[in-house]
């Protein structure tokens, strides 16, 4: 009889590509950011190798004075940096929309739009909280070099004021991060997706203040991945390989496979089930940048965890966990599963809120008269990126900005595609007839932003920048 091959059917649906006629494709004005595995470590940094596990060695880290978690070490500096907050994020025109039934009229005749504002959608506490951290150590460390390991979220709004507020981005080099700009005595901030083991322990070694502002979403995570190396498990972790987040979760694994998909999953777990040489090369060579140190796939597939990058999309997530669950059972057998395999739900409520959010507009019975949906957000923010995969799976347009600017004056939009393409569509607003527009936004996204892209609409239909505040302008 032939070796049994896994076939597995879920009930996934993945973005596709929907490119409207008269769009065309561009590149990128600037590559989006990738992390790197590498830091750039003095010869004595590098040299020794802490005891205990990972989890100790964190913990040991993060229970020294000089290493800052709590909201409440600034409470003097709450006051001004709440003021900040208010300035820079708040929407009035987003606050009304809430009042009014998550809808907005302005304007008549063919000068007419109407706003449907997803009921979940924008910041989220975990980004607000890393956001008060970070300006809170601006203020409170004023006078010291400043510096912040990588973006503090994916909105680059948000990372120019870090830069306004004297933080200085450690510099990304093809060898590492220039770690050796950081000194004695320094603060360094750790951003929202938090950092390697390996930062952590360089940091402490070099005598910084740290700010440590990662969302407590990822950090539960981390604690999966602790429970997956105590049960002798390998970490299956959802996500992309070269994403912070991902990044920083395997530094705290033994042993990992980065699976991004459905297909990849599939690749790993026809694997578990047949285990061949082909398939076995075929793993080494795939996941050669997505796996740890000496991974062996006959030795570390027979006991795994799954964990993910908590801005994936959560019913793939739950898909490909079911899917290695099958796996293991039809190659060990059902009896020992709880000994095979090993899930926990690490999806961020605010990233599975806003995709629910987004699937009940699309999937609302008068979803069919918007003309499409404005997703803003960060172009390289992943949980802003799958809120796109959702309409454009049932078939109605999404166009997802970073920024105001992307709605030019001549009725043309530059937006980021369900597969990263950046594209320019042109007319994309109706401007002979009412329009209707879905609005939502990111978890890493301010209100404030939101408006100002709203507030471009307004003008595209001859309607005065006062429409936000309820009023048009006749001579606008």
């Amino acid at each position: 009889a032939s070796p049994p091959v896994l076939m597995w059917k879920a009930v996934v649906l993945l973005g596709a590509a929907v490119l409207a006629p008269g769009a065309e494709a561009l590149t990128p004005a600037r590559p989006v950011r990738s992390s790197t595995r590498w830091v750039r470590m003095s010869e004595g940094e590098a040299s020794a190798t802490p005891a205990g596990t990972k989890r100790d060695q964190r913990r040991s880290i993060m229970a020294k004075d000089q290493y800052i978690r709590a909201v409440q070490t600034f409470k003097e500096q709450k006051p001004a940096v709440d003021e900040i907050m208010l300035d820079e994020f708040k929407s009035s025109l987003t606050e009304e929309m809430r009042r009014e039934g998550y809808e907005l009229v302005r304007g008549e005749g063919v000068s007419q739009i109407t706003f449907r504002l997803a009921k979940e959608f924008g910041f989220c506490w975990g980004v607000e909280r890393s956001i008060e951290l970070a300006l809170s150590a601006s203020q409170k460390f004023d006078g010291k070099r400043i510096h912040i390991t990588n973006e503090l979220i994916h909105n680059p709004g948000v990372n120019e004021l870090m830069s306004d507020n004297k933080i200085e981005f450690i510099e990304q080099t093809a060898q590492g991060k220039r770690f050796d700009e950081v000194s004695e005595g320094d603060v360094v901030i750790l951003p929202a997706f938090g950092a390697t083991l390996e930062e952590m322990q360089l940091l402490d070694d070099r005598g910084v203040t740290t700010v440590d502002t990662t969302c407590p979403w990822v950090s539960k995570v981390w604690n999966v991945v602790d429970k997956h190396t105590k049960a002798d498990m390998t970490s299956i972790i959802h996500g992309k390989y070269a994403h912070e987040e991902s990044i920083a979760t395997a530094s705290f694994c033994e042993n990992y496979i980065i699976v991004k998909n459905m297909d990849e999953a599939q690749i790993v777990c026809n694997y578990i089930v047949n285990p061949t040489p082909e398939g076995r090369d075929l793993i080494l060579k795939k996941f050669a940048n997505a796996i740890s140190k000496g991974f062996d796939p006959d030795k570390h597939l027979k006991k795994v965890g799954l964990a993910n990058q908590t801005t994936m999309y959560k019913k793939e997530t739950m898909a490909i966990g079911k899917l290695f669950e099958k796996a293991m059972m039809m190659r060990f057998g059902p009896d020992d599963i709880k000994d095979r395999y090993a899930a926990f739900d690490t999806i961020c409520d605010a990233t599975q809120e806003r995709q629910d959010a987004i699937a009940d507009m699309v999937d609302a019975s008068n979803a069919g008269e918007m003309d499409f949906i404005l997703v803003v957000g960060g172009w390289d923010s992943s949980n802003t990126a799958h809120l796109v995969e959702i309409p454009e799976q049932r078939g109605i347009a999404a166009y997802h900005i970073d920024r105001a600017e992307r709605i030019a004056a001549d009725n043309s939009i530059t937006y980021r595609d369900v597969d990263g393409e950046i594209r320019v569509k042109h007319d994309f607003l109706p401007l002979d007839r009412p329009a209707v527009v879905g609005v939502t936004s990111g978890a890493s996204t301010p209100d404030a932003y939101v408006q100002e892209a709203l507030e471009q609409l307004f003008l595209l239909k001859g309607l005065g920048t006062n429409a936000a505040v309820g009023a048009t302008s006749e001579d606008e």
